[in-house]
């Protein structure tokens, strides 16, 4: 198995010196290994190093359009991720990623609520030019999505692009996580 689409991984963590392995780059390990989809993993603790990640990997990383997916895993509330104890709403990340998204499926782990209305979502997609967003409308602590489902999403949009289609897909084959966790998607 060798893809051609590629996963970015942005964890938001308490603080980028720390490096201890997280669950999260166990996953992504697993990915590789079990299913062979590349990515490329990096902490951020600060918006400004979220946004210094995604601009080193717009700019100095020749292989950024097969980085199909945009994987972030951030805690936060509903719509907003969290960050050095601060707050940012997906409008200013909508802002941050202003026309940088093309063609790309942002997807947010269960740490955080997505619950978008169809303005909401029309707007993200509109300003970062993403195709889809997609998330989770639940944060059921006891299941990361890391390790379960989000693997499920991935390895399915490696083999068709219509993500309508994987999502079904998704459901069908895993329908009590769907709707244990209410799986999203905007697009």
């Amino acid at each position: 198995m060798n893809y051609e689409k590629f996963i970015f991984c942005l964890e938001g963590v308490p603080d980028v010196d720390d490096d201890r392995e997280t669950l999260v780059v166990k996953n992504l390990e697993e990915i590789a290994i079990d299913q062979g989809i590349a990515s490329i993993y990096k902490t951020c603790d600060t918006i400004e190093g979220l946004e210094e990640s995604l601009n080193v990997l717009l700019y100095e990383d020749h292989n950024f359009k097969d980085y199909e997916i945009i994987y972030l895993v951030m805690p936060g509330e509903a719509n907003t991720i969290c960050l050095h104890d601060y707050y940012y709403s997906l409008e200013e990340i909508a802002e941050l990623f202003e026309g940088k998204m093309k063609g790309k499926i942002i997807h947010f782990a269960n740490l955080k609520v997505l619950d978008l209305n169809d303005e909401e979502a029309q707007y993200f997609l509109d300003i970062t030019g993403a195709r889809a967003i997609s998330g989770y409308g639940s944060t059921y602590n006891k299941i990361a999505s890391s390790s379960t489902i989000d693997k499920a999403f991935f390895s399915l949009y490696q083999d068709n692009d219509d993500i309508t289609e994987v999502v079904e897909e998704l459901y069908q084959k895993h329908y009590a996580l769907c709707k244990l966790l209410d799986f999203r998607l905007y697009y």
